[in-house]
Parts: structure tokens; sequence; C-alpha cells
């Protein structure tokens, strides 16, 4: 089974949800002990990770503009966070894929019908850990989701 987190945007910025402190109140806690919160699945993920010795996945999906890439920065800072991984050296690895991210999608993007900036990549973000659950590095892969607009366009897209 898994844990399902559904977030929505709210268009504003709530930094007092993602605070060093409110972080560390997720540290260890069960599910539904709290609220529901990207560091609360993040934790779940990283403890499994490291009990049963087998890779885990957050799948964060939603429509453009939903927050992606800000649930994906805020569950990454979490895992750099708290995992056992020198603060400057998680920092440098977290660092490079979010500097990675605009240059990814200034090649991706496109005008639709939908959406003035729709990509057409999706990404995966690989965090790797050692076996006593330090950061150790991290990647992105990128796969083509739209192959038949490569070809053509409808009508109003560029």
């Amino acid at each position: 089974t898994a844990n399902v987190l559904l977030a929505v945007n709210p268009y504003k910025d709530l930094l007092q949800l993602y605070t060093k402190e409110v972080m560390s109140k997720y540290w260890g806690k069960n599910p539904g002990t709290l609220p529901p919160h990207p560091f609360a699945i993040s934790d779940v993920a990283y403890r499994q990770m490291l009990r049963d010795r087998k890779n885990q996945a957050l799948v964060i999906s939603g429509e453009s503009g939903a927050g992606k890439t800000e649930t994906a920065k805020i569950t990454m800072r979490y895992l750099t966070s708290m995992s056992r991984t020198d603060a400057a050296q998680g920092s440098r690895i977290q660092e490079k894929i979010i500097m990675a991210n605009p240059i990814l999608e200034s090649f991706g993007n496109a005008t639709t019908v939908m959406n003035l900036n729709s990509s057409r990549f999706g990404k995966y973000n690989e965090m790797m850990f050692n076996p006593v659950g330090s950061l150790v590095g991290a990647g992105i892969k990128t796969f083509l989701l739209e192959s038949s607009r490569v070809v053509s366009q409808q009508k109003g897209e560029k």
C-alpha cells in the first residue's frame, strides 16, 4: 500500500508551513499523527528505505501550475535535511537539482490551447542514499510526454 497526499496550490506564500521547526515535528512520526504534509510522506519514504533497504518513490503529479515543482523542492529539502548528510554537501546536491530545472524546462515548454507554458517533458528526480541514510548523489532524468506534438501541432499551438 502507499500513502497519498492531495495538495492544492494556494497561489500565495505559506512559508510558515515549511520551516525547520515544522520539519522537525514530522521527523519519525507515524502518518496521521500530524496534519497531512509533504514532510509526512517524505519521512515515511525515508524511514521505509532505511528499514527495508528498498528504493522508494514519491510520485508528484498534477496539472500545470498545481505546484509540482515546489512540492518536489519541499520533499527534497526535507530528505536532504533529515538524512545523515553533511548540511553543506546536502545543500549543494539539492541546489544542483533545483538549478537544472529551468534549463530543462527551457527546452521543453510550449504554448498550447490550454496553457501558455506547457511542458512536453516529465522529470524523474533521483536522490541516492548510502546504507546509513546519507545523501550521496542525485540526478534528473527527463522523458518526452507528448511525442505526437514533435511532428505536428494543433491549431493555436506553438
